[in-house]
């Protein structure tokens, strides 16, 4: 019998035997194999839901907290009117997940700039967002409802 040779590999063999060994060896890991497709199982209700736990068109969900910003010039009655009626808006429709932080721009007039303030009592809705603005003493339960959109999230 007549002894054969192995034939030497030819030039694209060797680049891609070079290829491989120097991609392992900058990584040291081996070469991924083929990427892998993964589904989302569907909830048990079989329903979508949107990304990040939200509800609805509005973005909002019921858990979601309200950071509420009510600027207010002093201790005058409109001032006074415009937090009890916060406070009592909030007690009814928000339990428990509110927040209100009062600014007095008699006192912290630079504070005024941050928010565009231009006329007081004004109440501004900071979180959820988009941020909203009711300008007022808040008496008119309607009207704010409808300012910081929480008519969308009740109905």
């Amino acid at each position: 019998m007549k002894a054969t040779k192995a034939k030497p590999p030819t030039s694209k063999a060797k680049a891609a035997a070079r290829k491989k060994s120097a991609s392992t060896a900058a990584t040291g890991k081996k070469p991924a194999g083929p990427a892998k497709t993964t589904r989302s199982k569907p909830s048990k209700s079989g329903l979508k839901r949107p990304a990040g736990g939200q509800a609805g068109k509005t973005g909002k969900t019921a858990e979601e907290r309200w950071n509420l910003r009510l600027y207010v010039a002093g201790q005058t009655p409109r001032s006074l009117t415009a937090f009890a009626n916060l406070k009592r808006l909030c007690e009814e429709r928000l339990p428990g997940r509110y927040l209100i932080e009062v600014v007095d721009l008699v006192s912290h007039p630079q504070l005024a700039q941050s928010d565009q303030i231009i006329a007081l009592p004004t109440l501004v809705r900071k979180l959820p967002e988009p941020i909203k603005r009711v300008v007022g003493d808040l008496s008119n339960i309607e009207r704010v409802l409808v300012g910081i959109d929480l008519a969308a999230v009740e109905g």
